[in-house]
């Protein structure tokens, strides 16, 4: 049996198997959140002759691991593949380029380019990382994430990811890459040097949950036909929703604060339990209701929920 002075035993080491022939990759280690696993990852791998290059609208968690950093830091703006490929292009003369990137962002549900992300870190001679905690288990055809729903697995040289979303743990990350990127981790990051492991009924728990996708893909697809319920009748009903059409975080843009306060109020109210965003948690004058359609949904609940909208809607002038 395996025993560390953090916790780690035989069953966190399949676990890290388990995860990394999910993903494709060569090894996995295992963090007791992917905040550490993202706080613990820059440090590690990137010095002053490096740069990470970071999407503006990244989850707080890479900023925070970024500036823990002494590589040089640049910022491309939100999706924008031209001010992406000019960074590119001014930090060749540095010894390695990391570009960072969420797969799905969590507040606007949009997507990454990852096609083309990959084909500019290819031509630039660059690496990827994604931070894919709000695509694991649910997005793309068998539940494998953002690099599964854009067609390039295989392409993406590190995954960040949660065992706490749709992995069912509650708590727990992780970083999947190739063997020569988790050794140095191993040696190097600090959240996995100096904290515990996860709980042992956690990795249970993730490992039977890994096993059900492995074995059925009905969780996905239940999923994406409650996305396709939920979002069709609230477009046809005139609500305006932000992100990607295929995906379980479905932001119903409001604009204003107050009333995004006000609506969700409303909806519970009526027993449907949605969270009002504003700023500073968004920018000013996007506040919305941000909605995350799940595969325990049933459809009555998913149409319930829509009505309640439309009611709420119309009582405070959102549509006709």
């Amino acid at each position: 049996m395996i025993g560390d002075t953090d916790g780690e035993k035989d069953i966190h080491k399949q676990l890290e198997r388990t995860i990394a022939n999910f993903h494709s990759t060569d090894d996995t280690i295992l963090y007791p959140s992917c905040f550490d696993a993202n706080t613990g990852i820059f440090e590690a791998l990137l010095g002053p002759e490096d740069a990470v290059i970071s999407d503006a609208l990244n989850h707080a968690s890479l900023i925070d691991g970024i500036r823990l950093c002494k590589a040089q830091r640049h910022r491309y703006e939100h999706s924008d593949m031209d001010s992406l490929e000019r960074i590119l292009q001014e930090t060749q003369s540095l010894q390695n380029r990391l570009i960072v990137t969420d797969g799905v962002f969590s507040m606007d549900g949009d997507v990454a380019r990852l096609p083309e992300i990959c084909d500019l870190a290819e031509h630039y001679d660059a690496q990827v990382l994604i931070d894919d905690c709000h695509a694991t288990g649910f997005f793309g055809r068998t539940g494998r994430g953002t690099p599964e729903y854009c067609g390039v697995e295989g392409r993406v040289d590190i995954i960040n990811s949660t065992l706490g979303k749709a992995l069912g743990g509650a708590t727990g990350g992780y970083t999947t890459a190739s063997q020569p990127i988790i050794d140095l981790l191993r040696q190097k990051s600090r959240p996995y040097l100096f904290s515990n492991t996860l709980a042992p009924s956690v990795v249970g728990a993730s490992l039977e949950t890994f096993k059900m996708l492995n074995e059925s893909n009905e969780r996905v697809e239940k999923l994406a036909q409650n996305v396709a319920l939920f979002r069709g009748r609230m477009t046809d009903a005139g609500f305006t929703l932000g992100g990607d059409a295929s995906n379980a975080i479905a932001p119903v843009m409001l604009g204003d604060a107050r009333l995004a306060t006000q609506f969700a109020d409303d909806m519970l109210k009526k027993s449907i339990y949605v969270i009002g965003f504003s700023f500073p948690v968004v920018p000013k004058g996007k506040a919305r209701i941000r909605v995350q359609l799940s595969a325990a949904h049933a459809e009555e609940e998913v149409n319930r929920a829509v009505d309640s909208f439309i009611e709420v809607g119309r009582k405070h002038g959102v549509i006709e």
